[in-house]
């Protein structure tokens, strides 16, 4: 056994092209896909070189991944805002989710439904039905890019990070927003439900972690700025302790108190994804085409420094007895806090959800464009070998063998290439899988593929054992899910209260909602048509200036107008007009240009970016000599050159802040602020 705290399990080629995103199974840690610039997503096991799979069918590349809960689905999302879903084992897609208008950034799946959550950089949040092969709802608010989102264990909550600093959490049932954390001071690159407690935490670019308790929606804690932004958050299986990463750094927070109990140096760079496994903690990163994997021994984690384990518990009870009591019978933590209730309401397994899916599949009559993406999607199995020790039971061990080395670590310094990733055993005879006695959810029988791939699942402090009733039941007697309710879920609780309905109230309902509906289109057709008139008289006034032939009062009339369409409107001509350009219109345009860029409408910032690029590329030589050499004597025209450029010098000194915190946006936005910076650079 090693005896080193942390070390680099491997380091390989996962993409011809650069590698964007990636993501390990949370319940086993054992297998890992990533997505890359060559729109193909790849299955990878954990300390083996070889890529499982490989999953084509993007048209552009591919931004986020995740698996589910059960490791049996990944979701990938592109560039271009659309979904797909993937079937592992049967090596298939299922889905083509579309919606979105810019990249995904972050997605999760609904712990026990067939729901899939997505935040974009169209600021908007969308909530899928897997089966029904549509968007249930689409929650909107934020004002930056969703970096980051995330359900509660029980699922009828979505937390969303942004880059606008707000944490965002969303009532499913009720399909609004709950409540707004705006105690960041920057964006939020990540944020993580406690598994068991009504806890979350929420990691940030201003190098902060937070704890929140949400039965008051306070804040229980924040640590101290790191060296760093904090990139990604995992708790300890048993909710313990907060696993926070950041650039080459592994830190081991407590909350009531807040403490670190530990710090490691990692050399994992900008880590992307982590997830605890037995004894040990997985981190994964990427660079260019390359992934590298790093192990962290838990077991050697120091749980004590700054503060006693006796004074924590203390401090914990403490907390809880300042905050707001329970307003329910919800079970405790040890902490006092509230628990999520998180048992399942009773569903298929995959394999009887597998017929349904086909059929529906068959009775959806999906469109011509549909048809041509499913068609050009394909699951090129790579190393059949791993592929079958993942995906068939039948050559894994028993849970009740893999029970014994529960606590075993997954990968040692000294047994990489001997150890096997899923410590199956082919020679055990299949006579000595006998299901044990006694109907405890820890020794259920072989027959259920989701109990048999995850050994390390963590069980909840306060989630009793299963009844022996329901342990005992035969899986031939489960009654399939009504396609009507996905996963033995009620779709009406997913909608606000004023669409849900039944028997003859829904058609009387259906006709309010729609007049309803109307009214509110008319009403916003009205102040539209408002809108509209008005900015057309105002285009007519600047063009009347601008056709006398004086273009400089033609862009202060639009300028005092205070409509930045006009303002775009304007300057899509001049980027066109190059020659139109002069100091006098950069003095009065860069202070409009610097407001476009942290627009929230795209294709204002693309226009900024234009403009603002045209004016680096000819413009900033004049400008640095004239700041370089004021003028001396007396030489009115020099002066009043010098004045303009040195107003102009303070205004792209201004926009120099905004680039540089756009320039890590991904997609088409970042690649053009990276220009920006590299333009804004020659100022120096």
């Amino acid at each position: 056994m090693t005896t080193k705290r942390s070390w680099k399990l491997q380091e390989f080629v996962a993409h011809g092209a650069n590698v964007n995103c990636l993501a390990l199974g949370q319940q086993s840690g054992r297998v890992m896909v990533t997505g890359g610039d060559d729109k193909k997503v790849n299955m990878w096991a954990v300390d083996k070189p070889n890529c499982i799979m490989s999953l084509s069918g993007h048209t552009s590349p591919v931004e986020c991944v995740r698996f589910n809960s059960n490791e049996e689905l990944v979701a990938a999302g592109s560039q271009s805002g659309s979904l797909k879903i993937w079937d592992l084992e049967a090596a298939k897609i299922i889905r083509t989710l579309t919606g979105h208008k810019s990249n995904t950034r972050s997605l999760d799946f609904h712990p026990y439904g067939d729901f899939v959550a997505s935040g974009s950089v169209d600021l908007n949040i969308k909530l899928w039905d897997i089966r029904r092969k549509g968007c249930i709802f689409t929650y909107k608010g934020h004002t930056g890019p969703i970096n980051c989102i995330r359900f509660s264990p029980d699922g009828r909550w979505i937390a969303s990070a942004s880059g606008d600093g707000l944490v965002k959490l969303w009532d499913l049932t009720a399909g609004k927003l709950l409540h707004d954390f705006k105690l960041h001071g920057s964006s939020v690159n990540h944020v993580e439900f406690h598994p068991n407690e009504f806890l979350l935490a929420t990691g940030s670019a201003d190098k902060t972690v937070k704890f929140w308790d949400l039965e008051t929606f306070e804040l229980v804690s924040s640590t101290v700025p790191a060296a760093s932004d904090v990139r990604v958050l995992v708790f300890h299986s048993e909710g313990s302790y907060l696993y926070s990463g950041s650039q080459d750094m592994l830190h081991v927070f407590g909350w009531e108190p807040v403490c670190c109990f530990d710090t490691f140096s990692m050399g994992w760079g900008r880590v992307a994804d982590m997830a605890v496994a037995s004894s040990q903690l997985i981190g994964a990163s990427f660079n260019q085409t390359n992934v590298s994997v790093h192990i962290v021994d838990l077991e050697r984690v120091n749980k004590t420094r700054g503060v006693s384990i006796q004074q924590l518990q203390q401090g914990q009870q403490a907390g809880t007895n300042q905050g707001q009591k329970p307003v329910s019978a919800a079970p405790l933590s040890a902490s006092g806090r509230r628990s999520f209730i998180t048992d399942r309401p009773p569903t298929t397994s995959t394999k009887q959800r597998e017929p349904e899916i086909k059929s529906e599949a068959q009775r959806d009559s999906p469109t011509q464009d549909d048809k041509e993406d499913d068609s050009a999607s394909s699951a090129d199995i790579k190393d059949p070998v791993n592929y079958d020790s993942i995906f068939h039971p039948k050559k894994r061990l028993s849970r009740s063998q893999q029970g014994a080395n529960h606590s075993q670590p997954l990968w040692t310094t000294s047994s990489l290439s001997q150890r096997s990733l899923l410590h199956h055993n082919p020679n055990k005879p299949a006579s000595h899988r006998q299901p044990p006695r006694s109907p405890s959810r820890s020794q259920e029988p072989d027959h259920n593929l989701q109990q048999q791939r995850h050994q390390n699942r963590p069980r909840l402090h306060n989630q009793p054992d299963a009844a022996p009733q329901r342990a005992a039941k035969a899986p031939d007697t489960i009654v399939p899910s009504d396609r009507q309710a996905p996963a033995g879920l009620d779709m009406n609780a997913f909608l606000p209260q004023n669409m849900r309905g039944a028997g003859g109230d829904q058609k009387s309902r259906a006709k309010e909602t729609e007049a309803e509906a109307l009214d509110s289109l008319m009403r916003g057709h009205s102040s539209m048509c408002a809108v509209l008139t008005s900015r057309n008289k105002n285009l007519d006034v600047v063009r009347a200036i601008w056709t006398a032939g004086d273009i400089k009062t033609a862009v202060e009339s639009a300028v005092n107008m205070r409509d930045q369409a006009i303002i775009v409107d304007l300057l899509n001509i001049m980027n066109i007009k190059k020659s139109l350009w002069s100091l006098d219109l950069c003095v009065i345009l860069l202070p409009k240009i610097k407001d476009l860029l942290t627009s929230k409408y795209e294709n204002y910032v693309h226009c900024g970016c234009a403009s603002l690029k045209l004016i680096l590329k000819s413009f900033t030589s004049l400008i640095k000599s004239n700041i370089k050499t004021p003028p001396s004597g007396v030489d009115i025209s020099r002066e009043e050159r010098y004045q303009k450029c040195k107003k102009c010098y303070g205004y792209l000194l201004a926009v120099r802040t905004i680039v540089e915190d756009r320039q890590h946006a991904a997609g088409k936005v970042g690649s053009t602020f990276r220009e920006l910076q590299l333009l804004l650079a020659q100022l120096d």
